[in-house]
């Protein structure tokens, strides 16, 4: 009795004889067969290969199981019946693109005026919002000063000059009374 395995993780190049050739160190395949996406054409990723006796199929799970092809390890084991898998998420329809023609029998929707998607937006004021490229450089106003310490006068500091070194001559203010 025939035996389907299924070979789940293929990568996107790969070629029915590659798989072939791959598979048939244990025994050759009856079938091999790659599925493509019906929109692009392409492969998977994944593959359903069958075997004419079960004890050859077991070994093929065996030894393939997990084990790496063309920089993947492929995922190996017995297909399953539609009706056995487990319910998972399918799309409602296939894809059709935006332009393909309407269904004949899909209903048709009522057009309202205006929005039909939700309460309106509050309206924006003038002004709010982003600045223009424009006005971004530019400063908004006058250049506001800060008075961040203390203000001296011209006659602030003279009786210092007793305490004062100067660094340049090396004198300090002791030695320039002397001189």
């Amino acid at each position: 009795m025939a035996v389907r395995l299924f070979i789940g993780n293929l990568p996107y190049d790969t070629t029915d004889a590659e798989l072939r050739a791959h598979l048939g160190v244990v025994a050759p395949p009856t079938e091999v067969v790659l599925p493509t996406d019906r929109e692009t054409g392409r492969p998977r990723g994944f593959a359903f290969v069958e075997f004419a006796e079960r004890s050859v199929a077991e070994e093929v799970v065996r030894r393939f199981n997990a084990q790496p092809f063309k920089g993947r390890n492929l995922a190996v084991s017995e297909a399953r019946a539609r009706e056995d898998r487990p319910a998972g998420y399918r799309p409602a329809a296939p894809f059709r693109p935006a332009f393909a023609a309407p269904d004949p029998g899909a209903p048709v929707p009522v057009e309202r005026p205006g929005r039909n998607f939700g309460p309106p937006a509050p309206r924006r004021q003038k002004g709010s919002g982003r600045r223009s490229a424009k006005s971004e450089g530019r400063p908004r106003g006058p250049i506001r000063e800060r008075n961040t310490g203390r203000v001296f006068d011209v006659d602030d500091g003279e009786g210092d000059l007793e305490d004062f070194d100067d660094f340049a001559t090396g004198l300090t203010g002791e030695e320039d009374d002397q001189e």
